[in-house]
């Protein structure tokens, strides 16, 4: 790509409104803990996902992914020319407006498959465990699979507003009479 195209793309970045698209409340998570009790609530107050034909399970379990990855390495890497220039634009846009917007069906490259049968209560228990790992964790980070090289705090950073662009799709669950 020359530099003409990444000045276009970057401009593109730059000019797109924040969660275009959304429908749902952004939702923000301020701190680690905060986003944590928001996932235990979900125990309690289990929601429905709109605009995704992943249901909640699914989403919690897209969500821990990405964590571990970031722990573990992500099965795929989008090529280093895109993490170094795009990809980092990308998360200095999303950083400095403290909201992310993606595509929310859009699986993890070369992650497993997400579990449509999986139990609301293994997501949530699984989404904690990778929060809790990754809060603890003082090994190397791996790069994240657009965005490259990130610290710890950046990275818990990218993982508040992932979690907070998924929670846009959430909405109450609503009892039948």
């Amino acid at each position: 790509m020359n530099r003409r195209k990444l000045l276009q793309s970057s401009a593109v970045l730059l000019a797109a409104p924040p969660l275009a698209g959304c429908t749902g409340e952004l939702m923000t998570f301020r701190s680690w803990p905060q986003a944590q009790q928001a996932v235990l609530d979900l125990l309690f107050h289990e929601k429905l996902v709109q605009g995704n034909p992943w249901n909640l399970s699914q989403v919690l379990q897209h969500l821990a992914q990405s964590i571990e990855f970031s722990m573990q390495g992500f099965p795929v890497l989008k090529g280093a020319w895109f993490r170094a220039s795009i990809g980092s634009a990308a998360f200095s846009v999303f950083n400095a407006r403290g909201q992310m917007s993606h595509s929310l069906d859009e699986p993890i490259p070369g992650a497993p498959a997400l579990d449509a049968a999986q139990a609301l209560r293994a997501s949530v228990n699984r989404l904690l465990a990778a929060m809790d790992a990754f809060a603890q964790f003082n090994g190397a980070l791996r790069p994240h699979l657009a965005y490259g090289e990130l610290t710890k705090p950046q990275y818990e950073r990218a993982h508040l507003m992932h979690l907070a662009n998924h929670w846009t799709q959430f909405h109450a669950k609503t009892a039948v009479a």
